[in-house]
């Protein structure tokens, strides 16, 4: 059964994952607004990463996988990604800050 994390666990998740960066778009995938929930899998002493892709057919998933891997090494013990596809992404799931670092990189968003 997943469970929602405490604030703290939720804080220090969120900030490792902004190491993240999609290969493709130079932004990392908490400002591109991939994750979609982060909670607890109280049965199997994991976090849940709840995320999607810019696009289904994305091939640079393992790339993702590993660097989530690296970011959350000391953070938790364990975790696994729930791929989800809807909602579908889209630009308007774009933090500010997002916005700002697509800008910065010359993307028209």
């Amino acid at each position: 059964m997943a469970t929602a994390l405490a604030p703290a666990l939720f804080d220090q998740v969120e900030e490792a994952l902004k190491d993240v960066v999609d290969p493709e778009l130079g932004v990392n995938i908490v400002d591109l607004g991939l994750i979609y929930d982060l909670s607890w899998d109280d049965e199997n002493n994991a976090l849940i990463i709840s995320m999607t892709l810019t696009s289904a057919g994305c091939p640079l998933t393992d790339v993702i996988e590993e660097q989530t891997a690296q970011s959350l090494d000391g953070v938790v013990d364990a975790f696994r990604i729930n791929w989800v596809w809807m909602p579908p992404w889209s630009p308007e799931k774009l933090t500010p800050q997002g916005r700002e670092q697509a800008r910065a990189i010359g993307l028209g968003i």
